[in-house]
């Protein structure tokens, strides 16, 4: 992606706004896999906004509207990952010949893993280029050989999800075998907990979660607005010197384990009131005292918070980053590089890093590059509210997932240039 370079100004040190985020990237995914294979029986309200949803959404469109041919037919998902990992099981129940291919990073990012796990069910899937990683040729539909697999628990739960997602559909069913311990297990609960909605039901004991063959029901879901979304609020309040923000729609009970950003701020000063239909941030004067964070269950805020802290100057260390070295770019070079820039060192040792802020310099101009990654840009963006003037890098890139983000800076006060 290129695109062009945003300035953020902040004169406005006190922030008193109500900001309305677009519906939960994670949760529209999901849902929207089910509404396909349900064949309609489900519907979807309050689809996210976000770019790679929009374009999940319309291929499943265009999949369930296409006429039947004996020739493959390529289906480009760009830089979606979660689109990559969900299409890659539903395209294997599907009559036909599809090559799901990417964006030049997608296919720097494995998905062996899932590939794997597919083929043992009894996937016909090859790799189109480099082994273990997209493009892929999926002839449909999957003949099942079993039903059961074992599948690593550290690595991205949206392998896991994506299985389980087709589980209902499979003639035999599905028991899937968790080996190790289960990184990011609330998006793994999300996904449970949504096809329970559509009347889908599972039991998990220990390790192993069993669905039965059965059908999607009529079910109305409507998607929770993003709490990802909401955390980088959650940044701007901590780094004001006085905020009062009103996040509507958001709830304390929700499936999303990004809202843990309640918890996580929590020690920055950062109150979260629940009422009048959403969620009230409120700013108090708190010392920030908590050393370490621990971001298993929860990799999409560790930006966020990381580059908080080293804004705070607050020498925290940092655990469960082990997923972010495949993200939309390898995420902890990402940061070094770019905290390297207000004087900030990301030290790795033993799968630990700690923050030395021991040289921080916040008085001078920054330009900020994003590595074709959304939540780069969103992370810094709160820097603003400290650095005589912030330059980002590919504006266009918040699309992905937070496509009013510059809007929203602008009625919250922040100044916005080209």
């Amino acid at each position: 992606m290129s695109s062009k370079s945003i300035k953020i100004l902040s004169t406005q040190k006190h922030l008193n706004c109500t900001i309305k985020l677009t519906g939960s990237k994670s949760e529209s995914n999901r849902a929207l896999i089910m509404e396909a294979l349900s064949e309609g029986a489900v519907q979807v309200l309050n689809v996210s906004e976000a770019a790679d949803t929009v374009t999940l959404k319309n291929i499943l469109h265009k999949a369930a509207n296409q006429a039947l041919s004996d020739q493959p037919r390529e289906v480009n998902i760009g830089p979606a990952g979660t689109a990559m990992r969900f299409l890659s099981a539903y395209f294997t129940l599907q009559k036909g010949n599809v090559i799901l291919t990417g964006s030049e990073r997608m296919k720097q990012r494995p998905i062996g893993i899932l590939v794997d796990a597919l083929k043992t069910l009894g996937a016909d899937i090859e790799y189109a280029e480099k082994e273990g990683y997209p493009p892929l040729n999926i002839r449909g539909p999957l003949r099942q050989k079993t039903d059961q697999i074992k599948i690593k628990g550290d690595i991205s739960s949206q392998y896991i999800s994506a299985l389980l997602l087709i589980a209902p559909k499979l003639e035999q069913g599905l028991k899937l075998i968790i080996d190790g311990e289960l990184t990011s297990k609330p998006y793994v609960e999300m996904t449970l907990a949504m096809m329970e909605q559509a009347g889908i039901r599972h039991s998990w004991t220990e390790n192993e979660i069993t669905i039965s063959n059965q059908a999607y029901q009529k079910a109305e879901i409507s998607v929770e607005p993003d709490w990802s979304a909401a955390s980088y609020w959650y940044a701007i309040a901590a780094l004001a010197e006085e905020a009062s923000l009103f996040l509507p729609g958001l709830n304390g009970y929700s499936l999303q384990g990004d809202s843990n950003i309640t918890e996580i701020m929590a020690n920055f000063g950062i109150t979260s009131q629940f009422k009048d239909g959403g969620v009230y941030l409120l700013k108090e004067a708190k010392k920030l005292e908590r050393k370490i964070f621990d971001f298993k269950e929860c990799p999409d805020l560790a930006q966020t918070v990381i580059v908080c802290c080293a804004a705070l100057g607050h020498d925290a260390l940092f655990t469960g980053l082990e997923t972010l070295k495949i993200k939309e770019t390898d995420r902890v070079n990402a940061l070094q590089t770019e905290l390297a820039k207000i004087g900030v060192k990301l030290i790795e040792k033993n799968q630990t890093y700690k923050l030395d802020c021991s040289e921080l310099n916040l008085n001078r101009k920054i330009s900020i590059s994003t590595y074709d990654d959304h939540r780069m840009a969103m992370a810094f963006a709160p820097l603003a509210l400290l650095i005589p003037e912030l330059e980002i890098e590919d504006h266009l890139v918040v699309e992905k997932s937070y496509p009013d983000f510059w809007k929203h800076l602008e009625l919250a006060g922040f100044g916005i240039e080209m």
